[in-house]
């Protein structure tokens, strides 16, 4: 029967040149090659193309044309597989292939078919159009049919039950979706249905896509860390950034709960928590932490700064200040560069990093309840980016939230995963600091307020510590302006791009917080 149906094809099965011409070394190229064309065609959106390809080119292209629009199918992903091709009872040449059908907004519909092949008389290869290569279920009888259900996502509060929406707190509005989402079974629904042609009834259900709430949760708000008045709070203060991209995290000491966290602009990228900046001379509390755990320097130590030091470039420090004869004390609170690199040979190359992560949590995998970069210390390459790496530049990338997260970890001795919801899993596997680290480190933070390059904090209320940073970005843009900061048991870290200076740009920011808010969070 097959033979017959072959000559019937075009005559070249009986001479030996069918699919299989080549014996058992698999179907005929020419075949494949039109079968992957097809596919191509059809996943690109060529769909004319496609369809030329076809012994129905106008059919053909009103279906897929109909199939793909009706389904709001976009960038399909079709394969075609060597493996199970075989010859049909009706001549043609069957390929497989899986059909990864994106649809917008709901999920992947993933599905297998066969793509059937005839040979032309003039030797040649197309695909022998029916509607059941497009699904093996689609046919005269029966259609698809998407159906959506969009689903109000619970709401989302503060820590006390104080609603949160993205008017009122405009840097919320990116995060609020997700928070819902995540935790509470909201948001978009769906199914691909077939559906009989002439009466339009549900034959079955092929895909379905979304989370259906628990039906013991689905009114239930989404509680977060958050504090509904340190979050208006931070709001405000990123208006003291005189426009400039910038971004705050406020979280308690004790246990890594995050109070606040604002970008400005307030839409799109989330840079207090997924941006990865040079953290600048904020990185010196992890730096004086290596240095201090290791008795490799000791606050009343003096430790020489002058104005430049070449290790591979020229290192200067801001102004190009210099303090001969200085303290390491001094060194920390006038945030000297060429001292901190000066020392660099009390460290090993991987002891930066290996104290970040061990004591730190920085470069392990946080589970905050939103996206987030974790941090990264990479080995410097050589002793340039190691004198780099003291100061929080060269390859050390970090963001407000790793920052709060440091200030908190140097004034508690503890760190604590960083969290926005409830219930995260906690990977990390972290060491205390020694007490007597933690307390020359608050030791230095609150010297750099009372006499150092963070005296814009001197006149608030509380005994607070502080580190300012600049970061370098490029040759023709101006640094970027950090500053960190404790008061009671919130740690608080701002980075404004382009500030020039932490103190003259992120140091009003902070400054604006703290007038704002309790000197302790309820």
């Amino acid at each position: 029967m097959g033979v017959v149906l072959a000559i019937a094809a075009g005559g070249s099965y009986a001479a030996g040149f069918g699919p299989f011409a080549r014996g058992d070394d698999g179907p005929d190229p020419a075949a494949m090659r039109q079968a992957r064309a097809f596919l191509a065609d059809w996943a690109a959106g060529r769909l004319p193309n496609a369809a030329g390809r076809t012994t129905d080119p106008a059919k053909a292209r009103e279906v897929l044309q109909s199939f793909t629009a009706g389904l709001d199918i976009e960038k399909p992903k079709l394969t075609a597989a060597e493996d199970g091709v075989k010859e049909e009872e009706d001549g043609t040449l069957g390929v497989p292939f899986t059909a990864r059908m994106p649809v917008t907004g709901l999920g992947t519909w993933t599905y297998e078919s066969r793509l059937p092949l005839r040979e032309q008389g003039d030797g040649g290869w197309k695909v022998d159009w029916r509607l059941s290569l497009v699904h093996p279920r689609l046919s005269e009888t029966e259609k698809f049919r998407l159906q959506r259900e969009e689903t109000a996502p619970p709401k989302v509060t503060d820590r006390h039950g104080v609603s949160l929406v993205g008017d009122a707190y405009p840097s919320l509005a990116p995060l609020l979706g997700r928070l819902a989402g995540d935790t509470g079974g909201g948001g978009p629904r769906g199914a691909v249905e077939l559906v009989d042609r002439v009466s339009g009834e549900t034959v079955r259900t092929e895909a379905s896509f979304g989370k259906k709430p628990d039906p013991a949760t689905a009114d239930r708000p989404v509680r977060t860390t958050l504090d509904a008045d340190w979050q208006s709070a931070a709001e405000r203060a990123l208006g003291r950034a005189d426009g400039k991209n910038a971004s705050l995290v406020a979280l308690r000491v004790d246990n890594g709960e995050v109070l606040a966290l604002a970008n400005s602009p307030s839409s799109g990228f989330n840079r207090a928590a997924s941006g990865t900046y040079a953290p600048g001379s904020t990185w010196k509390i992890v730096t004086s932490s290596a240095l201090l755990l290791k008795d490799a320097v000791a606050p009343d130590d003096v430790v020489d700064c002058p104005k430049y030091l070449t290790v591979g470039k020229e290192f200067h420090n801001v102004e190009t200040s210099e303090h001969p004869g200085a303290t390491f004390r001094k060194d920390f609170t006038e945030s000297c560069n060429t001292a901190f690199i000066g020392l660099r040979g009390k460290l090993d190359d991987a002891e930066l990093g290996k104290v970040a992560r061990t004591y730190f949590g920085v470069g392990q995998e946080w589970h905050v309840g939103i996206p987030t970069y974790d941090g990264s210390v990479p080995v410097p390459k050589d002793e340039t980016e190691k004198a780099a790496s003291m100061i929080g530049q060269g390859r050390v990338q970090a963001n407000p939230l790793i920052m709060a997260s440091v200030t908190a970890t140097a004034v508690s001795g503890r760190f604590h995963q960083p969290s926005v919801t409830a219930g995260n899993e906690n990977g990390t596997r972290t060491e205390p600091l020694p007490d007597e680290v933690v307390t020359q480190l608050r030791g230095l933070m609150r010297a750099t307020v009372t006499d150092g390059t963070a005296h814009v904090l001197a006149d608030l209320p509380g005994e607070i510590g502080a580190k300012t940073g600049t970061a370098e970005v490029s040759d023709d843009q101006d640094n970027n302006g950090w500053l960190v900061a404790h008061r009671g048991n919130v740690a608080v870290a701002v980075v404004v791009e382009e500030g020039v200076t932490g103190g003259g740009s992120a140091g009003p920011v902070v400054h604006s917080l703290l007038s704002a808010v309790p000197e302790d969070p309820s």
